[in-house]
Formats: C-alpha cells, structure tokens, sequence
C-alpha cells in the first residue's frame, strides 16, 4: 500500500504500539555513534526517519525524537549488545530509504539502520520510501493516521 506522505507524519497503531514515520526534507549526514566506533549514512529527501514505540507512549515525544534527527540532525547513539539501559528505551529510531520492523532484536543496539525494532504485533512491517510517500507492506490489520507536522518556534 503506497500512502502519500509530505512534511507530516504517518502513525501506524497496533493495540499497544506505534511507529512514527516522517519523511526527510533535505539531505544530511546522520552519524551513528557505537561503542567503538562511528558511521556515517547519507540520508536523500525523500527517506525515511521512523520511530517505534513498542509499548506505546506519548506521540509528541515521538515527534520530537523525529524531528531531533529529521531537522536537527542530532546523532544516533547505538548500545553495545546486553546493555541495561537498552531495557528502558521506550521509543527507538532508525532511518534510511527502507525499514524493516523486528521484534527479536535488543532495542537500541543495531546500527543497521534498515532494522528497527518493534512490537510482535509490528514484526515484519516493511517501509519504503516512495516519490510521493510511504510503501507499506504488512501490517494490514494496524491503523495509519496522517498528523500535522510538530511546529518548533524560534527564539526572535
């Protein structure tokens, strides 16, 4: 299902869970930060940023994790594998021109940004970018919701 998507946002809902889906608007670097090391991935107009809460949450936190990366090009922070802290993660980000939702992996400790990971009842979604939009297959029991775009002021 190809869904038209511009400055806003998608939200797909599942009984407990969401994903986020914003398109980027102008092309950047993303850095990802491990605990070793750090890549760089090159993010087009048109890709995606997505962020999934697999047990739900406020969606204006999820905005502004969205808009952090999308517009403020904060970094990525990745954990090593078996980290505590990665168990109180509510709400991961991955972003690229496609995504694919897991729900068998650690949050936060991929930096393969074609993963993310998300509830059972998200497993298998995958998002890609399309001209207009969003290509979604799976996850065709879930509901999709198009919000307005969060507005930042600036300070005068």
């Amino acid at each position: 299902m190809n869904v038209p998507l511009q400055e806003g946002y998608l939200c797909i809902r599942a009984s407990q869970s969401f994903l986020l889906i914003g398109r980027v608007l102008s092309p950047f670097h993303l850095f990802i930060e491990t605990f070793g090391d750090e890549y760089c991935q090159y993010l087009e107009e048109g890709d995606l940023v997505v962020v999934s809460a697999p047990e739900g949450g406020d969606i204006g936190q999820a905005m502004i994790l969205l808009e952090l990366i999308r517009k403020y090009h904060a970094p990525l922070v990745v954990l090593p594998k078996g980290h505590p802290g990665s168990t109180r993660l509510t709400m991961v980000v991955s972003a690229g021109d496609h995504i694919e939702i897991n729900c068998s992996i650690q949050r936060g400790t991929h930096p393969e940004q074609h993963l993310l990971c998300g509830s059972e009842d998200m497993a298998g979604i995958v998002l890609k970018r399309s001209d207009m939009g969003v290509e979604i297959t799976g996850g065709d029991q879930m509901s999709i919701h198009s919000l307005d775009r969060m507005v930042i002021p600036s300070l005068p």
